[in-house]
């Protein structure tokens, strides 16, 4: 028993250590949870031909809404108002992601977290 003495203070260690890690997760948890909520509650907009076509969406990849310039509306040409929303309702989600991408490697120091967003 004796010969073994000296490693029962590097297990005190390895546990404050471990304490240390655990308590710092939870801080970074905390923070990622208040930013997303924050990110979340932001807007980004996005147009298409020119600002015929304008899309809001959150933070949280919520489409908020849509505008339609009238002179885009040609019952003949239904294709092109269609390809119009269509590029700026992915443009919006993009800008989402991106921003939700931002903030949270704002937190994590630019780890990328699997799973995370």
């Amino acid at each position: 028993m004796g010969k073994y003495k000296g490693f029962s203070g590097a297990g005190m260690n390895t546990n404050k250590n471990m304490s240390s890690v655990v308590k710092r997760a939870q801080q970074m948890q905390e923070q990622m949870e208040k930013a997303q909520a924050e990110i979340e509650s932001k807007e980004v907009t996005a147009t298409a031909g020119g600002g015929m076509v304008t899309v809001v969406a959150s933070g949280s990849k919520e489409i908020k809404s849509i505008k339609i310039n009238p002179d885009v509306v040609d019952p003949d040409d239904v294709e092109t108002l269609e390809d119009l929303v269509l590029v700026a309702v992915n443009d919006a989600i993009k800008q989402a992601e991106e921003l939700m991408a931002e903030g949270m490697s704002a937190i994590t120091g630019g780890l990328n977290i699997p799973g995370l967003f």
